[in-house]
């Protein structure tokens, strides 16, 4: 999932949820040195991605795609997944998308000594952009594909990936529904495991 996906499925704790944006960027054991909430940000995010790579439906929107963008077929649907998220956000959380993703915005500037180095590059680029509200529009969408391809060297060809999106629509959005719902089903108890695991 992308990080829209990954903020949402950190729950109400602000800090689970920038140790869950930031996690990429931090390395192997690296996480042992932030705030306990941050390592279980950290570690919710590992176990997301592992849950998300193994299922069976994720990696079904992945073969669609594999043929014309290979490795990184992943990756864009990580970001069409973000994308249906934004759309129905509704359907998942009360008030606008807007207005929360302004206060996890505001909740990054409070904690930005906390953050890592390659999130404090990141999270400038972000807002400026408003990535997370991006994602709701397919024009946002091909924005944010293209901004990775280039980050590629334009080798990955993901600026072309929303027409795919638009043409595998129906599917696409079908799978993310079935997906989601199991995915937050397993977020939700590794968020409560985590939280009531002592962190030294």
């Amino acid at each position: 999932m992308n990080f829209l996906a990954h903020i949402f499925l950190s729950g109400d704790n602000e800090l689970i949820r920038i140790g869950n944006f930031m996690a990429d960027g931090i390395r192997g054991k690296d996480y042992e040195s932030y705030p306990p909430d941050i390592r279980r940000g950290v570690l919710l995010h590992r176990a997301i991605d592992t849950f998300t790579d193994a299922h069976p439906i994720f990696r079904k929107s992945t073969k669609r795609l594999h043929f014309k963008y290979h490795h990184y077929s992943g990756v864009i649907v990580d970001v069409f997944y973000d994308h249906f998220l934004a759309k129905n956000w509704n359907r998942f959380m009360p008030g606008s998308l807007r207005a929360y993703v302004n206060l996890f915005y505001r909740s990054m500037d409070r904690h930005y000594e906390l953050l890592s180095p390659r999130a404090r590059q990141i999270f400038p680029i972000m807002q400026e952009h408003n990535w997370l509200l991006s994602y709701a529009t397919i024009d946002g969408l091909r924005n944010i594909l293209t901004q990775m391809d280039s980050r590629t060297g334009n080798r990955s060809n993901m600026r072309h990936a929303a027409d795919d999106l638009m043409y595998w629509y129906k599917h696409f959005e079908y799978e993310f529904h079935m997906f989601f719902s199991d995915l937050r089903t397993f977020a939700e108890q590794k968020l409560e495991e985590l939280e009531e695991t002592p962190m030294q």
